[in-house]
C-alpha cells in the first residue's frame, strides 16, 4: 500500500511537473504506471524506517508520511529527462532526516510503538573477566 496517491502528488507538484517526471513516451500525459511504481517504491523505503518503531501496516497514515512519500517519489523520478533541482534534493534529504528521526524514536506518530522503552531498572552491569585484552589478541 502506498502512503501517497496520484492526487497527493498532483496537489503538491502540479500536473505539468508530473508529466515531465513520468511521461517516458512523450505523449504529454501523466504515466500512471510510472507514478504508481514510484509511490510504491517510496512507500517501501518509508516502511524500512518506520518498521523499526511501529507495526506495519499502519492503521492510520500520518500526514507527515504522505508528504515524505511524495518527496521521495519525486526525487526518485527526477534524473532521467528531468534535472534534479536543489529544491527536489533538499525536500528528499528532509524526508530522509525525518525518517531517521522516526526510526530513532525522536519523532512519534502518537501510535503504540513496537519497542519497549528501557528503564534504569532493566539495565544490569556484571563485572567479570575481560574478554578482550592485549594478551588474548597477541596470538593473532
Amino acid at each position: 500500500m502506498a502512503y501517497a496517491t496520484r492526487a497527493d502528488m498532483a496537489s503538491r507538484f502540479g500536473d505539468n511537473e508530473l508529466i515531465m517526471l513520468t511521461d517516458r513516451d512523450r505523449l504529454g500525459l501523466i504515466d500512471n504506471v510510472v507514478l504508481d511504481q514510484a509511490l510504491l517504491d517510496a512507500s517501501a523505503e518509508i516502511d524500512g524506517w518506520v518498521a523499526s518503531r511501529y507495526s506495519l501496516p499502519l492503521a492510520n497514515v500520518p500526514r507527515v508520511l504522505v508528504g515524505a512519500c511524495c518527496d521521495i517519489a519525486r526525487y526518485r523520478l527526477a534524473g532521467n529527462d528531468v534535472n534534479e533541482s536543489s529544491i527536489i534534493l533538499r525536500r528528499f534529504e528532509d524526508a530522509q532526516k525525518l525518517l531517521k528521526a522516526i526510526s530513532r524514536g525522536e519523532v512519534s506518530f502518537g501510535l503504540p510503538s513496537t519497542q519497549t522503552p528501557v528503564t534504569r531498572d532493566d539495565v544490569h552491569i556484571v563485572g567479570g573477566v575481560r574478554v578482550f585484552s592485549r594478551d588474548t589478541l597477541s596470538d593473532y
